[in-house]
């Protein structure tokens, strides 16, 4: 995968970091020229000539890499290497992009972290959303080899930093990036999968198709419902009408669910335009530097929230389906879908699955209602995305918890005795969250993928 500062996506940044995709640098053009003007520079450079903070007005002489040491020090579990893997990968994207001043010979470096296994010890805990200052100082000692990487061998790419690399180093929302763009990139499986198990409840209760029809949809143009609605018509082989009416998991799945993807596109291109931004403090552009507030996160904060609280109304018609796959009036089977008379059945996913709701609703707090204040009262609001990207992460076990319950109750074969179905949950959710390919449905019966 080549980076280049431009073109880095979302989908990108999961497969280098969960996948086998190794990264090249095209060309370190910008790089060298903003570090060439940072040369250049005189009078007080914010980080470079002064302090930081508070102290941005002490001039100070050679303290950048005492400036790592004291902002290496996160708090709580290291994160996933994945996770680490990523924020190299977003980091040095940026870095691609120009701007930071910094010495272009540490790009090649990180690179080559990147594709031989190295991340950096990284901390849950030490970042508000104006830059993942703990994060990436922990990975600039790992450079000068005052800190261990975590990988293959005991010592990693060593790079020597000056003192003047230390605030071009960690002036980033990188690792607070990394988490979005996985977050981003895996709920975007799970609402296309949200489609599919909806199609699967469509054909069990025999639902209408009417309220998908493209008339409806052309009466209110909404990109993500027409979306909805046009593939699940796809879907489904002819337009059922065994009710005038169905309830509002069938009959408005396309409004709910389309609004929610029309969330994920937002945040998404919020994400991206950062993972390929120059956001630097001060920014060198023009033989100068410019002190700015680029570093703050309001933008993919707000987006992730809105994300975070999209998912919740589609979970919940996913819940209100399950609910129609329990009673007999919309499958023609017994309660709960049992196997005989009084069996309590499938009767336990609605509990699985309201729990899992619950988790949901719970991570969909906005974390934007929220400010800091700190450094003496110098900066006085924080944006917090480091916290929307982190919940936004954990929103895609429930949410695919939630899908699971209810693509097992559509799916779930006739005349099956109680037992536990731990291992059948453990394997829907497989099923979902590789993005099962779309299938044909008939009326009465599951699709044929729905099968076993």
């Amino acid at each position: 995968m080549e980076l280049d500062g431009a073109g880095l996506t979302c989908a990108q940044v999961h497969a280098v970091a969960y996948g086998a995709a190794r990264v090249t640098i095209s060309s370190l053009d910008r790089a060298r020229a903003a570090w060439g003007a940072a040369q250049e520079l005189t009078g007080p450079v914010y980080g470079r000539s002064t302090g930081v903070g508070a102290n941005k007005d002490v001039i100070v002489e050679g303290g950048g890499l005492d400036l790592l040491r004291s902002h290496a020090g996160g708090a709580g579990p290291l994160v996933a290497p994945e996770q680490a893997r990523a924020m190299l990968v977003v980091r040095l994207n940026q870095l691609l992009a120009g701007g930071s001043g910094i010495d272009p010979g540490v790009l090649p470096v990180l690179a080559e972290a990147i594709n031989d296994g190295f991340t950096p010890p990284i901390r849950t805990y030490g970042a508000i959303g104006t830059g993942d200052l703990t994060a990436l100082s922990a990975t600039a000692l790992c450079l000068l080899g005052e800190m261990p990487w975590q990988g293959p061998t005991a010592s990693g790419p060593r790079y020597p930093l000056a003192s003047g690399d230390a605030v071009p180093f960690v002036s980033s929302g990188a690792a607070t990036l990394a988490d979005a763009a996985i977050a981003v990139h895996r709920l975007r499986v799970l609402l296309d999968a949200t489609v599919d198990v909806a199609a699967f409840s469509f054909v069990a209760v025999s639902a209408s198709a009417e309220p998908l029809a493209a008339a409806v949809q052309a009466a209110r143009p909404h990109h993500g419902q027409a979306a909805t609605a046009a593939r699940l018509r796809g879907l489904l082989s002819r337009e059922f009408a065994a009710r005038i009416q169905d309830p509002y998991g069938y009959r408005a799945f396309a409004q709910v669910h389309g609004a929610a993807l029309d969330a994920l596109d937002r945040a998404e291109r919020v994400v991206e335009t950062d993972l390929n931004a120059a956001a630097e403090n001060p920014l060198i552009a023009d033989s100068l530097a410019w002190h700015n507030g680029n570093f703050h996160s309001a933008p993919v904060a707000l987006a992730l929230d809105a994300l975070r609280a999209a998912l919740v109304p589609t979970a919940q018609l996913s819940t209100a389906r399950l609910a129609t796959l329990m009673e007999p009036a919309y499958t023609g089977r017994l309660p709960f879908l049992a196997a005989r008379p009084g069996g309590s059945g499938a009767m336990i996913l609605e509990y699985v699955a309201q729990d899992a709701l619950a988790e949901l609703r719970h991570l969909a707090n906005p974390v934007t209602a929220g400010t800091a204040v700190i450094s003496r009262g110098t900066e006085d609001h924080a944006g917090f995305a480091t916290q929307a990207a982190r919940y936004a992460l954990r929103c895609v076990e429930p949410l695919e918890i939630v899908l699971a319950c209810e693509r097992l109750a559509a799916t779930r074969a006739p005349d099956v005795p109680d037992r536990p179905l731990s291992d059948d949950l453990d394997a829907a959710r497989a099923l979902i969250s590789k993005q099962f390919p779309s299938c044909t449905a008939s009326r009465g019966h599951p699709p044929p993928a729905a099968q076993g």
